[in-house]
């Protein structure tokens, strides 16, 4: 990180490949030129929109899934938790055709969601991942907590809201820290999603950047910088959740 750091502030031309440990010249224009000319900017709004409201509705849906399937007992549980397993062992490529056509014509609507944030952001709601996380860590909790709010007359919300979030926050910034970085890094996602260049992520700007031979290699490491910094901040900004959460779910394996 430190030698793309270093080349991104360098001045001079520089080899494709090649990496510096000191900048030569040291220089702004390279972030300069990423952010006006090559119009990041614009590419990473567009990514933190996705990954905001990805990243918010993704955390909501695993922990009311999350909750059904640690503490309810239904019929068809073990089917249903066969299958959010089964969907972390299947790569983006298996449901990427499925996904543009669906995605193309939403059942019951008719609407397309293609060219569009939305159509960028539902397919991550649902994470396997995420969802199994989180119902392991809510069913390592006691049972005597929910049952002592039932005979305080508390509902199934209210434990919910009360009981077990609370308990489970080292667990949700954990998946908040893997949930930021899946969406961030998606790229065949928004790749099959958008034919509109407006609506790029960074991702995908940067493999078309990558294409130009045109482009400086100290601006397209100047960008590459620009796009691995939000991720950076988010960890450091929720490490102690991490940390608490990977030590909690170490603790109780």
């Amino acid at each position: 990180f430190w030698a793309f750091l270093m080349t991104a502030f360098s001045g001079v031309t520089i080899a494709p490949g090649r990496l510096l440990w000191w900048p030569e010249q040291p220089t702004l224009e390279n972030f300069r030129y990423a952010w006006v000319e090559a119009k990041v900017w614009r590419y990473l709004l567009n990514s933190l929109v996705v990954v905001l409201l990805g990243t918010v509705l993704q955390l909501s849906v695993s922990a009311f899934a999350a909750y059904a399937l640690a503490r309810k007992r239904f019929r068809g549980l073990a089917a249903v938790s066969f299958l959010i397993l089964s969907t972390m062992m299947l790569p983006d490529e298996v449901i990427a055709i499925p996904l543009f056509i669906v995605l193309g014509k939403l059942p019951l609507i008719g609407t397309s969601l293609h060219d569009t944030h939305l159509g960028m952001i539902l397919p991550v709601v649902g994470w396997g991942f995420s969802i199994f996380m989180l119902s392991e860590f809510m069913r390592a909790i006691p049972a005597d907590l929910e049952e002592a709010a039932r005979v305080d007359g508390a509902s199934d919300w209210q434990i919910f809201w009360h009981v077990i979030l609370p308990l489970c926050k080292p667990a949700l910034g954990s998946a908040a820290v893997f949930g930021f970085i899946m969406i961030w890094d998606q790229y065949l996602l928004p790749l099959l999603v958008t034919n509109d260049e407006a609506l790029y992520t960074l991702p995908v700007a940067l493999a078309t950047v990558r294409a130009d031979e045109t482009m400086k290699p100290a601006v397209f490491i100047a960008i590459s910088v620009i796009a691995m910094l939000p991720s950076i901040l988010v960890y450091l900004g929720l490490q102690k959740s991490f940390n608490r959460g990977l030590l909690a779910g170490a603790v109780k394996g």
